[in-house]
């Protein structure tokens, strides 16, 4: 097994990184707004379906 070498780990890391693609920043605000979407879309369908499951309960168990 070869010893850490530093600077060859660091030459490899600035290596990768110069070959990483970055998202433009239009693409960024797209991807930003797509989550946020999402999240919100998730939140409320959850809260809805949270409301007629305690409905489903409180008509079942009669606590109306």
């Amino acid at each position: 097994m070869a010893g850490f070498n530093p600077a060859g780990y660091l030459r490899d890391v600035r290596q990768e990184i110069g070959r990483v693609t970055w998202p433009s920043r239009k693409e960024t605000l797209i991807t930003t707004g797509l989550v946020l979407a999402l999240s919100a879309l998730a939140a409320v369908f959850f809260l809805v379906t949270d409301w007629v499951i305690q409905l489903a309960m409180r008509l079942l168990f009669g606590f109306a």
